[in-house]
């Protein structure tokens, strides 16, 4: 994958993807073949490839807690990230830092834009994204297009999984079909 890039990977019911996107992000160890990011192997050097924003499946937050809380709370991990970050990161995925309401009472769209507020806030060289258009509605939808192509801009590598072909050729460089565990490219 290319710096800078938007890559869509096509993703068929039972494909696979779901494995594949948690091997690139280091969180299972493939029983064959190897996986290397930005020139360097995972499961060798490290486990885990540096600067990576990912949301795999359902994300899960704390109910009881605001979307901002919850942040904060992942933001402390690290501790390199302000609250004004938290809060221009919830903006720009269409959140209000100051709802007060928990999370608990969020719509499934609400949850997934606090997903990609989560994936993007640390500035991440490597975005992976499983289905990032998941529960949004049209305005949202478009939001989450232009983010996309703005962190592209930035010279931001993302890697985004969908069954919508449409989706996959609006947004990426390069469409991949991954199918029965293997990969095809040029999804057109």
């Amino acid at each position: 994958m290319d710096r800078g890039k938007i890559y869509g990977l096509l993703d068929r019911e039972g494909s696979a993807k779901t494995v594949l996107l948690q091997m690139i992000c280091g969180l299972i160890t493939p029983t064959s073949g190897s996986i290397t990011v930005n020139g360097k192997p995972l499961y060798q050097d490290l486990s885990f490839p540096d600067s990576l924003g990912a949301v795999i499946e359902a994300p899960g937050f704390c109910d009881f807690l605001t979307g901002f809380e919850n942040l904060k709370i992942l933001a402390e991990i690290r501790r390199s990230i302000t609250d004004e970050i938290i809060r221009e990161t919830l903006t720009r995925v269409g959140l209000d830092a100051e709802d007060g309401r928990v999370c608990k009472n969020y719509s499934q769209g609400m949850k997934q834009r606090l997903a990609l507020a989560q994936a993007l806030m640390e500035n991440p060289d490597l975005l992976i994204l499983d289905e990032p258009m998941h529960a949004l509605g049209v305005e949202g939808r478009a939001l989450i297009r232009q983010l996309l192509l703005s962190e592209k801009g930035k010279g931001t590598t993302i890697l985004f999984a969908s069954r919508s072909k449409e989706e996959i050729q609006l947004l990426s460089d390069e469409g991949i079909e991954i199918n029965d565990g293997y990969l095809k490219e040029n999804v057109g």
